[in-house]
């Protein structure tokens, strides 16, 4: 199973500096590989930036079931597997975590 890191993560991701009901995806550092709760929870935790993944690989998580979705599953805003609704305020901070 993947892991979520963060600070103070609840069941389903959510950590310190987000943590309404739908900020349960986690995102993969490019360089680290592993999935974090927020890029703040990953700068925090790590001895580099986070850097984003290509649109072409990346993947993210959904911390309600815990299924690894691709980036067009991604942006169709809500969990294809769970239906879980997504932050639609995520696609401000989409240059951290995703790149062409």
């Amino acid at each position: 199973m993947n892991k979520i890191y963060g600070i103070k993560l609840d069941e389903q991701g959510r950590c310190i500096h987000y943590h309404t009901e739908n900020d349960i995806v986690a995102l993969m550092c490019a360089q680290c590989q592993c999935f974090y709760a927020c890029y703040k929870c990953h700068d925090e935790m790590n001895d580099h930036q986070f850097k984003p993944m290509p649109i072409d690989s990346t993947k993210v998580l959904c911390g309600n079931c815990k299924h690894v979705l691709s980036y067009q599953q991604y942006q169709k805003g809500s969990c294809p597997f769970c239906k879980h609704a997504f932050n639609p305020r995520c696609k401000l901070h989409k240059e951290i975590y995703f790149r062409k």
